[in-house]
């Protein structure tokens, strides 16, 4: 298949696209703001090639950002959406592939999840108003082996047990916990998504390991040997305290995560490792 990407240079899209590039598809356009391309090119933006599918990753995925300035989460994600689907349906591009989020599953409730709803009910009325096929994944806390710029927790976790930095939990030590997905393991779940029959449909999809965070805390700071300490915050502003995503759904399809959070944590150590040593320039972001 011939298929457009968004967000390809983050941590979902680049290896969504690493994926489909192996299975034999072809990549025929892409956007992301990380190689200088605007979500926003899209309503003017003309491709002279057949489009089988159309795969929209690109978001802003920070919800903290998003509760102080709102207007990201309407700018980036919600109309970066709306501009997606009308380029599919200028273009006669048949399916869709929504990134949206397993936060939206959760009683609490800000401008991000607000967008990713809003996401959701715009796939499905272009399917009913257009013919667009679509599949919503929602996406539980993915992590693995990449330099994640956007800054995911356990990026952030890492990255501060090796400098000597505090690891912050923000909320209730003993309860709090997130759901993990180990990259590769969502992917897998994504591409069977992808192949299936069945189209307009919604996957949520995780490791299957809800995991106390401040216990993912101290399991970073010892595979690390750091000294870092873990310092306790009030739970931040419209923020789950509590993740576990029931992926039934995406197992009816064959989905079985593969690799449990401590093996995964533990590959994803190593490769940030390997990165710095490569690279310290690294450490001037963190």
């Amino acid at each position: 298949m011939n298929i457009f990407i968004t967000g390809n240079k983050g941590l979902i899209g680049s290896e969504i696209e690493k994926r489909l590039v192996r299975e034999g598809h072809n990549i025929v356009g892409s956007i992301d703001s990380k190689s200088g391309s605007d979500i926003s090119w899209l309503k003017t933006l003309k491709i002279s090639q057949k489009v089988d599918m159309f795969i929209h990753t690109a978001a802003n995925v920070k919800i903290n950002q998003m509760v102080a300035e709102p207007g990201i989460a309407n700018e980036i994600n919600a109309n970066g959406t709306f501009y997606a689907l009308e380029f599919c349906r200028k273009n006669k591009i048949p399916k869709f592939v929504f990134m949206s989020s397993s936060r939206i599953l959760n009683q609490e409730k800000n401008a991000y999840t607000a967008s990713k709803i809003y996401g959701e009910e715009l796939c499905k009325a272009y399917a009913e108003s257009y013919g667009i096929e679509y599949i919503i994944i929602r996406p539980s806390t993915v992590y693995g082996p990449f330099w994640d710029s956007s800054k995911r927790l356990v990026h952030l976790y890492i990255t501060a047990a090796l400098t000597g930095n505090e690891l912050k939990v923000y909320g209730n030590p003993e309860t709090k916990t997130l759901d993990f997905a180990y990259l590769d393991d969502f992917v897998d779940g994504v591409m069977l998504a992808i192949n299936s029959k069945e189209w307009n449909k919604e996957y949520d999809i995780s490791g299957k390991e809800e995991f106390n965070v401040y216990e993912l805390a101290r399991y970073i700071i010892g595979l690390t040997e750091s000294k870092s300490l873990i310092k306790i915050y009030p739970a931040e502003i419209a923020q789950p305290q509590k993740v576990s995503v029931d992926i039934s759904e995406i197992e009816k399809i064959g989905y079985k995560p593969k690799i449990s959070l401590k093996e995964g944590v533990e590959r994803t150590i190593e490769f940030y490792k390997e990165q710095i040593r490569k690279n310290p320039e690294l450490l001037k972001d963190i």
